[in-house]
């Protein structure tokens, strides 16, 4: 079987490569394999699958979900803009960022001025408050257990840098 079928198809990881979505064919074709990639509604698990002009792929990627039209099959992976040209990308737009995001505007974010320096942790736990994240001062396996005798408070890794303290000296020849 050849890559170019006729009829006007090419493999699917061969187009992705085309299209530059991934840096090399072998990280397309495991993209394929890993079964995230439809073609046309359908779930597409083999590189081997041929993709026409006119076919609709959709795939998360990064940071949200790619819906990618096709509209020419490329005979090379080329520069930018000629990858482009190989595409219509129909995915919807991404989510504002800030208050519109949680859909309450004017709701106070749980941000500090750039030169405050480093947060106090009144600070801090209000911060927490804010963003719904609740903290723990100890961990809950070590507080009912039994101290270790060099970290006495339990919560603290400073322990391991007490210990090299209490080897034995090494001897030397």
């Amino acid at each position: 079987m050849t890559e170019h079928d006729g009829g006007g198809t090419i493999r699917i990881d061969k187009w992705l490569w085309f299209a530059r979505f991934f840096k090399t064919r072998t990280l397309a074709t495991k993209y394929v394999q890993s079964e995230k990639l439809r073609l046309n509604s359908v779930a597409c698990d083999k590189p081997h699958h041929v993709v026409r002009a006119g076919d609709v792929l959709t795939f998360p990627l990064r940071s949200g979900v790619k819906v990618i039209k096709v509209i020419q099959l490329g005979q090379r992976r080329g520069p930018a803009a000629e990858a482009q040209a190989l595409y219509e990308d129909l995915s919807p737009p991404d989510t504002p960022k800030g208050d519109e995001a949680d859909g309450l505007p004017g709701t106070p974010d749980a941000q500090r001025d750039p030169c405050a320096g480093r947060p106090i942790k009144r600070e801090r736990r209000e911060t927490d408050k804010l963003r719904g994240v609740w903290t723990v001062s100890r961990s809950p396996l070590r507080s009912n257990g039994p101290r270790d005798p060099v970290d006495p408070c339990g919560a603290c890794d400073h322990s391991k840098y007490s210990r090299q303290f209490l080897r034995s000296p090494r001897k030397s020849h």
